[in-house]
């Protein structure tokens, strides 16, 4: 009897400490709660083509048709990618290419004009297994600036090239260079002319203009940008820009940082920028969406809700994000009136938008 007794009070004693190990770990302070509700996807990607004042009163039935159709191509890349079992990053990288390969989009093809009247792209991508990055800034002649990020990432020790020195290595490393006239399309060199004759600053996709001060109030911007999680469970974000309309100086916003245009861990999430870069370079709005969700436990949502609506905004910026989970949950979050975006999920659900609704 005292046998029976004995083994009794192990079993319970043993019930007892594994729900308090379950417990501890779903309250644990360091931000890796390893139980969700939510269950996980085999795989998933979203994507971006930048944020600002779109509406839909300036926008033909044509132009939303042709958006819409872009968006859908090269999201279909990535899942098609991600379904028969690719990586992440081949995913990222190949749909941020349809995107740079159209004048719809402030990245690659349809890059913006500097004030002097020439066209230079930034581009980054990270692993999130690795949490190893590469990154470009400043290039005039490679095609495709996503595809520089990931040779500096995969075969250099570095993470970040830029200028010219950046596109000796793209030429070093094969890829496609072309003329700077490549870049040039006639509506994006039009704004820029727009733009120096008010002597203001435009960034992608908003109707209104600000002086190039510290007091904009109105402006536009736009990159493209891609996050995708695979059926091993990696993550990994990437994202391609021309930048600012009329910029000078050499300038470079976000799109290239890693941390603020892009970031990706598996222990949290994948996330690709698109807004003011300048705040988002001091807000680090990619890593810091990672880092509550891992150090605070938010879930994908609270957390970019907390920066993209909360922090941003009371630096005095705008802008949005797209970014997936561990878990596949997928968010496109954003504080302007609209932002071109699309879903995918394992079960092959597309969903497009361009306003807020």
């Amino acid at each position: 009897m005292r046998h029976y007794i004995l083994r009794f009070f192990v079993f319970i004693i043993c019930f007892s400490c594994a729900k308090e190990v379950k417990k501890a770990d779903e309250n644990s302070e360091t931000g890796f709660p390893e139980y969700t509700s939510d269950p996980r996807a085999d795989f998933a990607i979203i994507i971006h083509g930048g944020a600002g004042t779109i509406l839909k009163k300036n926008m033909t039935p044509e132009r939303e048709a042709a958006y819409k159709a872009k968006l859908e191509e090269a999201i279909k890349v990535g899942y098609e990618i991600l379904k028969n079992g690719g990586t992440s990053l081949d995913a990222v990288q190949k749909t941020i290419n349809v995107m740079e390969d159209s004048p719809l989009f402030n990245a690659g093809k349809g890059s913006v004009f500097t004030n002097a009247e020439t066209n230079e792209l930034d581009a980054s991508i990270m692993d999130g297994k690795t949490l190893n990055a590469g990154a470009s800034a400043g290039t005039t002649t490679v095609r495709n600036p996503i595809n520089l990020a990931r040779v500096i990432m995969d075969k250099s020790p570095h993470v970040m090239m830029a200028g010219s020195g950046a596109e000796t290595y793209a030429k070093e490393q094969g890829l496609v260079i072309v003329e700077p006239s490549y870049f040039h399309t006639e509506r994006r060199l039009n704004s820029v002319k727009r733009a120096k004759e008010r002597e203001q600053v435009e960034l992608d996709h908003d109707d209104k203009t600000a002086f190039y001060d510290a007091e904009i109030q109105n402006y536009k911007f736009g990159t493209v940008g891609c996050a995708a999680l695979d059926k091993n469970g990696n993550l990994a974000a990437g994202t391609s820009t021309g930048g600012m309309t009329n910029k000078r100086y050499g300038r470079v916003g976000d799109a290239p940082i890693i941390g603020a245009g892009t970031y990706a861990n598996n222990n949290s999430c994948a996330v690709s920028s698109t807004g003011w870069g300048e705040y988002f370079i001091r807000a680090m709005v990619a890593h810091d969406i990672s880092a509550l969700m891992q150090y605070k436990g938010l879930s994908l949502k609270e957390a970019a809700q907390e920066v993209i609506q909360n922090k941003v905004p009371e630096l005095g910026g705008d802008g949005g994000i797209v970014a997936v989970d561990k878990n596949g949950n997928m968010v496109a979050e954003f504080n302007t009136a609209g932002m071109y975006r699309a879903t995918m999920n394992d079960k092959g659900e597309l969903v497009i938008g361009i306003y807020k609704e």
